[in-house]
């Protein structure tokens, strides 16, 4: 017989679960804390208190009122993989004998490419920051490795010195979930940030122990906020532009992943490199790395046209 168990409590247990068991990122956590709270408030207005008094009807009628109040489909079903995560825990843990939630479909997600950013646009905006001047330096080290190993914005700004291996080429990433990754760094990013190690980077240290690779003019690790200010400036600087509005690290990341499998680079070693765990979420580059092939083709193939 499954013990019973309060909704709001279940809640607590399973966030603990995905914090302390699962290494979670806390910005992963606080979106199932949301999904999660805003369903707990949605069953307590019928009336079910403990986890046994769901149904999947109220799953579905949860999943509905998601959608009239306007959630699009992404979110309804990141919704869902917290619902599911939730019961399926429950379930382990012996809380319950049965899953509500296991014959809900997901909301069907439109599948949208990557906005990418094409070779000569990162050119251009790689040479923007002023490398004769301190900033500009440490701008165009930061801008070089985010392009040159694909990482996070928050891997980049929180990446400690020690995890940058120059002599090998080669930095040392810890991504969501704690996991961390070895991705390797091209020549023109290691010359640079060996330029800003050098000249800019001991001038700007005020603890001397301080483990951020880098630093602001204050001696302080660089902030994610303050990455896209610099980012946006040099795109401005560089007229470089991206689809649907402003370059961003994300768009950035995108093009590191789409121009290498457009080089010839094996999908399986790009997942890797990007720390995604899933491969079908490396896979929605090669759709635009397809999309190269085919202009290519047509631009050498004598029948093509």
């Amino acid at each position: 017989m499954a013990r019973r168990l309060s909704l709001d409590r279940a809640v607590d247990l399973f966030l603990d679960h995905l914090k302390v068991e699962r290494g979670l990122a806390a910005n992963t956590l606080d979106g199932y804390g949301r999904d999660l709270v805003r369903l707990g408030g949605f069953l307590a207005a019928l009336g079910r208190a403990d986890v046994d008094d769901v149904t999947a009807a109220d799953l579905t009628d949860h999943l509905i009122g998601l959608a009239d109040a306007g959630l699009g489909a992404r979110s309804r079903a990141r919704a869902l993989v917290a619902i599911r995560g939730l019961f399926r825990h429950l379930i382990a843990e012996h809380w319950l004998e049965a899953d509500p939630s296991e014959l809900i479909d997901a909301p069907r997600t439109v599948q949208r490419s990557p906005v990418v950013l094409g070779e000569s646009a990162v050119a251009a905006l790689l040479a923007a920051p002023r490398r004769d001047t301190p900033r500009g330096l440490r701008d165009a080290a930061m801008l070089e490795l985010l392009y040159a190993s694909g990482l996070r914005v928050s891997e980049l700004v929180r990446l400690p010195l020690a995890d940058a291996n120059l002599k090998a080429g080669f930095v040392r990433v810890t991504g969501k979930g704690k996991k961390t990754r070895l991705v390797p760094m091209g020549a023109a990013a290691r010359d640079t940030i060996e330029r800003y190690l050098g000249e800019v980077r001991p001038a700007w240290l005020r603890v001397r122990d301080e483990p951020a690779l880098f630093l602001t003019e204050r001696g302080r690790p660089m902030t994610r906020q303050g990455f896209w200010k610099l980012l946006g400036a040099h795109a401005r600087a560089a007229g470089v532009r991206a689809v649907g509005g402003a370059v961003s690290p994300h768009k950035l990341r995108h093009s590191f992943a789409t121009h290498l499998l457009e080089h010839g680079a094996d999908l399986r070693a790009v997942q890797a490199m990007l720390g995604h765990a899933d491969i079908a979420t490396t896979q929605i580059y090669t759709h635009v790395s397809r999309a190269h092939l085919v202009e290519q083709y047509r631009k050498a193939h004598p029948r093509a046209r």
